[in-house]
């Protein structure tokens, strides 16, 4: 429980509808940790896709929401006035997350963004204000990755990202900030980390066939559960110092091999790896292997969608090309236990890819036929003459190795 001093925070979360959003709101109403959260979001808690939880912490009357997109300073000068007085915390969750967006994109909406923000918890000089990264922006070896770790950000976003931190220093003394870089984060409300290979492995049991990956099991795929990435949110409020950075990820060392494992488990379907060899081979004309992974996923999917009369849905199964290479994600979370934070969540377990699962199935945004034992996906000729023809996807059943081939070969001579 909450104590009274506790009580007498006001809170202001900075993209709060969003997944990381939605779950921290819901930990400070349900643990009654601030007297005032206002929620500022482009998206309103109507149009988010709240589950029933979630909704029910948005109309708690310590929370207040409002429309804004804060790619516009004067929207931010809105965000942070209130008649009741400065904020003691603010949390920026406000920014571009999908992948593959084009550069312009990022650099509005991550960097002018988070920067618009960090200049107004300047000027209002704001206890803490906390900024939520990304741990993509090490170099992706193999090796744990520390706080003091080599920086070379291996996606778009990333990069972005890592330029809002390093110019938050710029700010001097009047910005008090913190950076806080998470692991994949999965859990209710995930719609980027770990759900498009859940919904993958749900397409897989749909065509009854083998879902089989680029790579190795041994891939690092570092991961946190949102519950603890919130709590350590919060956490770092009360237990750091101006300029800290803290990675937050779990102790489980979750590799692709330990993923697939849990959506074989939950779909009861086979899985394998194509290997080193052969994966740097698809390496050569990547932008052709992704295309055939996504458009081999997307048929059923659609199928599905439209089986069970769903129309409008923010899942998908696409996975952009940045997150198919051969880049390690292993996060050494531990620094943040040096202040006295403990995982609740240590590893990642089936029953939290099951609850991400039965959540949307739930609300009606994934279709109930991927995961039905009886449903499956009936193709036609023309898509089993497609499907001959491409070959290589994160499943199937063994021609992939043949398309890697024939793309090697189709290789103008050097």
């Amino acid at each position: 429980m909450a104590t009274s001093v506790e009580m007498d925070y006001k809170v202001l979360i900075l993209g709060g509808t969003g997944f990381i959003g939605r779950n921290l709101v819901d930990y400070m109403v349900r643990n009654n940790l601030a007297k005032k959260i206002r929620v500022v979001d482009k998206v309103p808690p109507q149009m988010a896709w709240l589950n029933t939880k979630h909704s029910e912490s948005f109309s708690s009357p310590m929370v207040e929401f409002k429309h804004s997109n804060l790619i516009h300073i004067s929207s931010v000068e809105k965000a942070f006035c209130d008649d009741e007085g400065e904020f003691d915390f603010v949390i920026n969750l406000a920014a571009e997350t999908k992948y593959g967006q084009t550069e312009p994109v990022y650099k509005e909406g991550i960097e002018r963004l988070s920067l618009n923000c960090a200049e107004m918890a300047s000027r209002h000089r704001v206890k803490k204000f906390v900024e939520v990264s990304t741990a993509q922006v090490y170099s992706g070896d193999k090796k744990p990755t520390s706080e003091e770790s080599h920086l070379d950000p291996w996606t778009n976003l990333a990069k972005h990202k890592l330029e809002v931190e390093k110019s938050l220093a710029s700010f001097g003394s009047d910005l008090n900030y913190i950076i806080v870089r998470p692991a994949i984060v999965y859990g209710l409300g995930d719609r980027h980390g770990l759900t498009p290979r859940i919904i993958i492995g749900s397409i897989y049991r749909y065509i009854r066939q083998k879902m089989q990956m680029l790579w190795t099991k041994d891939l690092h795929m570092s991961t946190v559960h949102v519950e603890d990435l919130v709590r350590a949110i919060w956490h770092l409020c009360h237990h750091s110092n101006r300029g800290q950075i803290f990675n937050v990820a779990d102790k489980g060392s979750t590799t692709q091999g330990t993923v697939s494992s849990l959506v074989s488990e939950l779909f009861n379907i086979n899985y394998d790896f194509l290997g080193s060899v052969l994966s740097n081979l698809a390496r050569v004309r990547m932008s052709d292997v992704v295309d055939d992974i996504n458009e081999k996923h997307m048929q059923p999917w659609s199928d599905a969608c439209q089986r069970d009369g769903i129309v409008n849905t923010p899942l998908t199964p696409f996975i952009d090309q940045e997150l198919l290479y051969n880049k390690h994600l292993n996060i050494d979370g531990t620094r943040i236990e040096s202040t006295g934070f403990t995982y609740t969540h240590p590893t990642l377990e089936l029953s939290s890819m099951k609850e991400i699962l039965e959540d949307y199935l739930q609300l009606g945004l994934l279709p109930a036929s991927l995961t039905g034992r009886d449903t499956f996906y009936s193709r036609s000729d023309m898509d089993l003459l497609q499907a001959e023809a491409s070959g290589l996807h994160l499943g199937g059943d063994g021609d992939s190795e043949d398309f890697v081939r024939d793309a090697v070969e189709d290789l103008p001579a050097s």
